[in-house]
């Protein structure tokens, strides 16, 4: 029986191998007339999606006219769940495709040599080395394997302006956004309801953790970024005293109802639902587009009156939305070392950047999600309320046709403008191999008290335990590593 089933699973092995070699290699495949085959995998787009379809197919329509680059996509499945999960299950079968959006996991890939080193690429490009902003190169440089120009990417809170409007506390909330006065804002929204007896059931909701809400408070009380100064030493934020005092004000959040009770359970389409519903007072998302697209469906739900107000980043040691992470990016479209179209992959990425490509990318279709009125670009509401560019937005970006309505709502313009004042960088650093396995220990010992603490599991006081227990885990070796090189 024993060597049946071992002769089993070695069939077992063979086959798999072989489906996964046949999957990759059809990277290298052509069409029947001569059209490149580039394989695609990202998180919202699936040949099951008619939308990403589309796309995709206008994207290889646009590319043959403009450049004369004849390629057909091939979009990738991935398998419902937490995507990055999903993907590297895929990736690991040896179904590795040419063009790969990662939300994470991408290091592992990268410290198997299986993505591409994308500088050299870069330095030639036509477009791409024009548009590529600050940040983006400065992540560049130390992670040259995942490519995202976008506008920085910190989170802002909002609210509906019908309810902010009507609330006591709005205006000390705008003059002075201390953590005391957010407290009174936040406790007003649920005491005293603008929305009725009924509504808003919480001020604060957030998707499974924390880190969406630390994007408003974080900075005031004190953590301006990952490793902290104390007594000239540096000191990893969330063993610091300023994140324990930051955990008790959670706590007293969640004790009085201010903050959603059900937030760990909740994803990121039930946490805007709450919102759009009324049963949330206040969500953070990434400023401008998202914030476009937040503004959108809650004026369509509510009507014209329920446009959002962007809320100030709480005020207190610092002020901001927290410190931009320049280590590498934390998400992006990376190329298969093994694709053997890494070429055609890198012109598609290109052709997107250039004044043609951004056209689609950035506005969508004429006709559907834009018109052409006097010689002027008129954007729909379609375009406000559902496209999003899914590879490059520049923010100096300008159409070669001049635009007649902005490419974002006036909440979400106020949204990247308050991210780009308080930009400030961060310290952070790529945590060493040697440290990795340790690290995740060490990460989810902090989510297990932080939530235990902030749902009144625990006592603040265990915030000590939690300390002593990280830095036997390794975490005094990661804090020597830390002093040891950041400079």
């Amino acid at each position: 029986m024993k060597k049946l089933l071992l002769l089993l699973f070695s069939v077992l092995m063979i086959f798999t191998a072989a489906c996964s070699k046949d999957s990759a290699d059809t990277s290298a495949k052509k069409t029947k007339d001569g059209k490149t085959v580039i394989r695609v995998v990202a998180k919202d787009d699936a040949p099951s999606n008619p939308a990403s379809v589309k796309y995709y197919d206008e994207l290889a329509k646009a590319l043959k006219k403009d450049e004369n680059v004849n390629v057909e996509f091939k979009l990738v499945e991935v398998p419902q769940g937490t995507y990055a999960e999903k993907l590297n299950l895929l990736l690991s079968s040896g179904d590795i495709p040419d063009l790969i959006y990662f939300q994470g996991g991408d290091q592992q890939m990268a410290q198997q040599n299986l993505l591409e080193d994308l500088t050299p690429y870069i330095e030639k490009s036509k477009y791409i080395k024009d548009i590529i902003q600050p940040h983006n190169k400065e992540r560049l440089k130390n992670y040259p394997y995942l490519l995202w120009i976008k506008p920085l990417d910190q989170k802002t809170p909002v609210i509906r302006k019908d309810w902010f409007d009507k609330m006591a506390s709005s205006k000390d909330l705008m003059a002075n956004p201390t953590p005391d006065n957010y407290y009174k804002f936040l406790k007003e929204l649920v005491s005293n309801p603008p929305g009725g007896a009924k509504k808003p059931a919480y001020a604060l909701t957030a998707a499974g953790d924390m880190a969406e809400i630390d994007a408003i408070f974080k900075m005031a009380f004190g953590i301006n970024q990952t490793w902290l100064k104390n007594d000239g030493k540096y000191e990893y934020y969330k063993v610091s005293n300023q994140q324990k005092e930051l955990l008790a004000y959670y706590q007293k959040l969640y004790k009085e109802g201010l903050l959603d009770h059900q937030y760990l359970t909740k994803q990121w389409d039930t946490k805007e639902k709450a919102f759009y519903d009324g049963e949330a007072g206040v969500i953070t998302g990434t400023n401008g587009k998202v914030i476009d697209l937040y503004n959108s469906k809650m004026t369509e739900v509510n009507g014209e009156q329920a446009q959002l107000v962007v809320l100030p980043a709480a005020k207190g040691e610092f002020q901001g939305y927290g410190a931009t992470d320049i280590t590498k990016e934390s998400r992006g479209y990376a190329i298969s070392s093994q694709s053997k179209n890494k070429d055609v992959v890198f012109k598609v990425l290109d052709y997107l950047a250039s004044p043609k490509g951004q056209m689609l990318d950035r506005l969508g279709y004429a006709g559907e999600e834009y018109n052409v009125v006097d010689n002027k670009i008129e954007l729909t509401d379609k375009y406000y309320s559902e496209w999003y560019a899914r590879y490059w937005e520049p923010t100096n970006y300008q159409p070669e046709t001049p635009l007649k309505t902005p490419l974002l709502s006036e909440p979400a313009t106020k949204s990247q403008q308050e991210v780009q004042q308080y930009f400030t960088k961060d310290n952070s650093f790529i945590i060493p191999e040697k440290f990795i396995t340790n690290w995740d220990a060490m990460e989810n010992l902090y989510k297990e008290y932080s939530t235990d603490i902030i749902t009144g599991k625990r006592p603040v006081s265990d915030f000590d335990k939690f300390v002593q227990e990280w830095k036997k885990a390794g975490g005094d070796d990661v804090t020597k590593y830390a002093n040891e090189n950041i400079k």
